[in-house]
């Protein structure tokens, strides 16, 4: 697969998520991240995983289904920003958003700031103490940069003092490279 932001998300995901977590695939997309994350909380894990277009809620169920991961994954046609509406404050070992347009989808549908800087916000309150989130950040193109501008600089503005925001570059790739960036709430 190579070094990219994906292959970094799953490994960042992979090193803090365990068997029994409670995690959310925030944008669920065609099921990838849901059927990950499926695989590291194992049968006595709970995943719950979102999306607003029904093509990729199909297409996540479908997934899960192949993979027999029907106890364990929950697919939701929702926005992300009321993913509190189905989970309690703290209670969300680990969240993971990918920021964009649906893979193979249409270009002109994709994530935008008003909705996703509340959901980062959402996702902060679920995450128990010591809870991590990972945001892969897709831009350019048709979707452009207004979004990644508005969560960067939204980034820079979380406490400190109970949040550890790392946001990582592909500094020598050239074009529009995704951005990866980890959160982890502080014990």
């Amino acid at each position: 697969m190579g070094l990219n932001t994906l292959f970094l998300a799953h490994k960042f995901v992979s090193e803090h998520v365990k068997e029994g977590d409670f995690c959310i695939d925030a944008t669920a997309g065609k099921g990838r991240d849901t059927a990950f994350l499926c695989e590291l909380v194992k049968e006595t894990g709970k995943v719950l995983a979102f999306d607003i277009q029904p093509d990729a809620i199909a297409q996540t169920t479908a997934l899960i289904a192949e993979k027999g991961f029907e106890n364990i994954a929950t697919p939701i046609l929702d926005s992300h920003s009321n993913m509190e509406q189905y989970a309690g404050a703290e209670t969300v070992d680990c969240i993971m958003f990918n920021f964009g347009w649906l893979p193979g989808g249409s270009h002109k549908i994709f994530t935008h700031p008003e909705t996703s800087i509340p959901a980062i916000e959402a996702g902060m309150r679920l995450l128990k103490p010591g809870g991590i989130m990972s945001l892969c950040i897709y831009y350019g193109g048709e979707s452009g940069y207004e979004e990644r501008d508005a969560l960067l600089e939204f980034l820079a503005t979380i406490d400190n003092r109970k949040y550890t925001v790392i946001v990582n570059t592909f500094h020598n790739r050239t074009g529009d490279p995704p951005i990866p960036v980890y959160i982890y709430k502080e014990i």
